[in-house]
C-alpha cells in the first residue's frame, strides 16, 4: 500500500504548453494515490498537448484555464486558487512560462495565479536544450531562485525532436512528487509544540439498546479542522462522536458515543494550548435509558419521553478559572437569527470565538447542505465583532481557522 504522504494536502498544478505535458497526467495520478487533492490550471498552449477532459478526469476536479471566466472570477478566482493551495507545481514549465514568472507578467490565469501566490512554488522545466542553456533562460532561472522558487530538473536525455539530446527533459513524475514532499516538509510549522484538542461529529444519546437521540452532523468540518491544525505542526487530539468518515492523518483520536463520554475525554486531555469545539453535541438525553427495547403498548409507543440536559462541554471549558486553554473556539449551528444567537452563545460559553453557520434549508449552500455536505459559509464572531467569510469548502474553512489559531497563539 502506498503511504499517504500527501494526506490532506492540496496541490495546485499549473500545466504549461510543451510536449512534456503528457507527463502531467501521470503526475496527477501519483499525487492523488498519495492522498493529495490536485487542482489543475492549464495554459491555452497546454490544451494543444493534453485535453482538459483527461486532466479533469484524473484530478477529479474542475480544470481552470480562463482568467476572465464569469463564474470563477466573480469572487476573484485567481486569488482564491493561489491562496487555497498548500503548494504549487509548474510542470511542465516552458521557457515562455519561466520568462513570464521571472518578469512578473500576468496576462493569463496561470501567470496571474503565480503572481498572487503565497504558497511555495516548484518549477519543473521542460524545453529544448538550446532554449534551456540560453543566457536569457538562465537569467530567468536565477531570478526565480532568488525569489524563493524551487526547481526540480531538467534531466538530460533524448528530446522529442529527432536527433536532439541534452539537458531539457522534464523530471519524472515521482521525482516531482519527492521534490514537492521535501518542499512541504521545509515549511515553517507555526503550531509546533502546541497541544490542541478538537471535538467533532454528533453524539448519540441512548433511549434504549436500539434507539438514540442524535443530529445530522457528519464530522467533516471538525475532522478537517483537526487535520489542518496538525499540518501546521500542532499535536492534535481529536475527540470524535460516531461518524462514517476516516480519522485524519497525524492526529490522535478518541472515539466516543455520548455527550458525557465526550466531556470526560476532553477533561482528560486538558491542559492544552487551544481547544476547538466543532462537535454537534446533543443538548438533551433520555432521563432514563431503558434496559430493553421499548415496546408498543396497545399499538402505541410511550406517551412521553422525559429528557434531561447534557453537560455543556464548551461552557465548561470556556468558563474555567483554572487550566483554561489560551484559545477556546466554539461552533454554533443555527437555523435563524444567526448573529443574535451566535453572539449570545459567545458570551454565555466564555469562548474567544464562535464559528456560526446557518444550517437552515434556505441557507443557500448547495449539495447536501451544511450538515453532511462539503461546503460551508460561516460568520466568525468575537468580542471585536463579526467577520463574514464567503462560501467555501469545509477544508478551506479549516485552513483559515487553523491559520487564525496559529496567529492568536503566536501573540
Amino acid at each position: 500500500m502506498i503511504e499517504q504522504t500527501f494526506a490532506g494536502r492540496s496541490v495546485l498544478l499549473i500545466i504549461g504548453g510543451g510536449i512534456a505535458a503528457y507527463k502531467s497526467l501521470d503526475l496527477i495520478r501519483r499525487l492523488r494515490e498519495r492522498g493529495a487533492s490536485v487542482r489543475p490550471v492549464m495554459t491555452a498552449a497546454a490544451a494543444e498537448f493534453v485535453t482538459p477532459l483527461s486532466v479533469g478526469a484524473l484530478a477529479a476536479d474542475k480544470v481552470f484555464s480562463d482568467l476572465f471566466d464569469r463564474e470563477d472570477e466573480h469572487d476573484v478566482g485567481h486569488i482564491r486558487l493561489a491562496r487555497e493551495a498548500d503548494c504549487i507545481a509548474v510542470a511542465p514549465a516552458t521557457a515562455d512560462l519561466m520568462a513570464k514568472m521571472a518578469n512578473g507578467l500576468a496576462n493569463d490565469l496561470a501567470t496571474a495565479v503565480l503572481l498572487a501566490a503565497d504558497a511555495p512554488i516548484l518549477v519543473a522545466p521542460a524545453m529544448n536544450p538550446a532554449m534551456w542553456s540560453h543566457p536569457a533562460t538562465q537569467r530567468n532561472r536565477e531570478t526565480l531562485e532568488m525569489d524563493g522558487v524551487a526547481f526540480v530538473g531538467p534531466n538530460s536525455g533524448e528530446m522529442a525532436e529527432a536527433g536532439e539530446a541534452g539537458a531539457g527533459r522534464m523530471a519524472e513524475p515521482l521525482e516531482i512528487v519527492a521534490a514537492l514532499r521535501d518542499l512541504l516538509d521545509s515549511l515553517p510549522m507555526p503550531l509546533a509544540g502546541k497541544r490542541i484538542v478538537v471535538t467533532s461529529g454528533p453524539t448519540h444519546e441512548p433511549i434504549d439498546p436500539v434507539r438514540y437521540i442524535a443530529n445530522r452532523s457528519s464530522g467533516k468540518q471538525g475532522h478537517a479542522v483537526a487535520a489542518a491544525l496538525a499540518r501546521l505542526g500542532a499535536a492534535v487530539h481529536l475527540v470524535s462522536g460516531p461518524v462514517t468518515i476516516g480519522d485524519p492523518a497525524d492526529v490522535e483520536v478518541t472515539h466516543v458515543q455520548t455527550a458525557r463520554e465526550m466531556r470526560d475525554a476532553v477533561e482528560a486531555l486538558l491542559p492544552a494550548d487551544a481547544a476547538v469545539f466543532a462537535a454537534a453535541v446533543a443538548d438533551w438525553r433520555a432521563q432514563t435509558e431503558a434496559g430493553e427495547k421499548l415496546k408498543k403498548a396497545g399499538g402505541k409507543g410511550p406517551e412521553t419521553l422525559p429528557l434531561t440536559e447534557n453537560p455543556d462541554i464548551l461552557a465548561g471549558v470556556g468558563n474555567r478559572t483554572k487550566g483554561r486553554p489560551a484559545l477556546v473556539i466554539g461552533f454554533a449551528a443555527e437555523t435563524e437569527k444567526l448573529l443574535e444567537h451566535g453572539g449570545a452563545k459567545l458570551a454565555r460559553k466564555g469562548a474567544d470565538y464562535i464559528v456560526a453557520n446557518d444550517v437552515s434549508p434556505d441557507s443557500g449552500i448547495g449539495g447536501e447542505g451544511v450538515m453532511g455536505g462539503d461546503r460551508n459559509r460561516i460568520v466568525l464572531l468575537s468580542p471585536d465583532g463579526a467577520a463574514e467569510w464567503p462560501e467555501m469548502s469545509k477544508d478551506e474553512v479549516a485552513e483559515r481557522l487553523a491559520a487564525l489559531v496559529a496567529e492568536r497563539l503566536a501573540e
